[in-house]
């Protein structure tokens, strides 16, 4: 079988988590080689992401694969965003989930293994980034073109036809570090954004998850979902997120779904651009939709989504999961 090499950039994080188990469904079912998961400051603090990481790996028989920390970055604008996910990342399921067995001290930070492993694989690794891109900006500044090296990067990043997350313009991933992203999307001519724009319409429901874990009930990484979704579920509604449905967003599995199911989603080809300097409206992501000559695109830009049969194809995945091997 033909399998696709994979970074995942990370910062867990709920729907970041969520993001990881199924790419890890699909390792299991043999359509992926995840070549590492680099993790990055964002949602919690570098170290906490690094240990919520090596406990989802640890969870799902993972452990194995390579894990880097994520770069420092001095985030004065925009803070983490613990009080959705939790201070340990996992709603404060932390201590339900295996020991941490990556050794944070030792590992290598995310840039310098995005770099090896681009270097290594030219052209055959996918970069999956469902984070700040700190990362991916120190690697690109460490190493310029390196970026160039990847087969494919997709963000999930941004808004540009809704309002943003964390201001009235701005998604998080992008205002958390303007710089790092706009050296990202000047890095080359052909990224793939998932922006707010369909993640927003991505609802995963209690009762899709209570649904999928009647597979096996007692299975432990199922068990773990469903209290995951049940918190996840309470932080959306009471900050407002779902429009009262009873769910949470799970942004980042857009990029998966792009990746092997991209029937659901409907993309324009445009040149995004971020606004790095605006007092009201850093961070936003800006394309120009008038109807004039463009010969300098940058992007792939989602704008549509099937989320009906994105969310099936996440549960009919997450499942493979959940069989115990014998």
């Amino acid at each position: 079988m033909n399998q696709q090499k994979i970074i995942l950039d990370t910062d867990p994080g709920g729907d970041d988590i969520f993001a990881l188990l199924w790419l890890l469904s699909l390792v299991k079912q043999g359509f992926v080689e995840l070549i590492a998961v680099t993790t990055a400051q964002g949602n919690v603090g570098a170290n906490v992401t690094f240990n919520c990481a090596s406990q989802v790996l640890a969870l799902t028989g993972f452990a194995g694969i390579e894990l880097g920390k994520g770069v420092i970055f001095d985030a004065t604008e925009i803070g983490d965003a613990a009080y959705i996910h939790g201070i340990d990342g996992v709603g404060g399921l932390a201590e339900t989930l295996p020991q941490v067995l990556h050794d944070y001290a030792a590992a290598r930070y995310s840039d310098d293994l995005i770099i090896e492993k681009l270097n290594a694989f030219p052209g055959e690794i996918i970069v999956i980034a469902i984070a700040p891109l700190t990362n991916l900006a120190a690697a690109e500044t460490k190493s310029p073109g390196i970026l160039k090296k990847a087969k494919e990067i997709i963000i999930m990043g941004g808004a540009f036809q809704v309002p943003g997350n964390v201001t009235s313009h701005a998604e998080f991933n992008i205002a958390f570090n303007v710089e790092a992203a706009q050296t990202v999307f000047n890095s080359r001519n052909d990224i793939v954004v998932l922006p707010l724009d369909v993640t927003n319409q991505v609802i995963l429901t209690h009762v899709m998850v209570q649904e999928m874990t009647l597979i096996n009930p007692t299975n432990i990484t199922g068990k773990f979902i469903v209290e995951l979704t049940d918190f996840l579920t309470q932080a959306s509604l009471t900050y407002r997120q779902t429009e009262g449905k009873s769910g949470f967003l799970v942004h980042d599995a857009a990029t998966i779904a792009y990746l092997f199911y991209p029937e659901t989603l409907f993309l324009r080809r445009a040149k995004v651009e971020i606004e790095t300097q605006g007092r009201l409206t850093k961070g936003q992501t800006i394309f120009d939709g008038r109807h004039v000559t463009k010969s300098d695109a940058n992007s792939w830009v989602a704008l549509q989504v099937d989320a009906a049969n994105l969310l099936a194809s996440l549960i009919e995945d997450l499942k493979v999961l959940l069989i115990d091997e014998n």
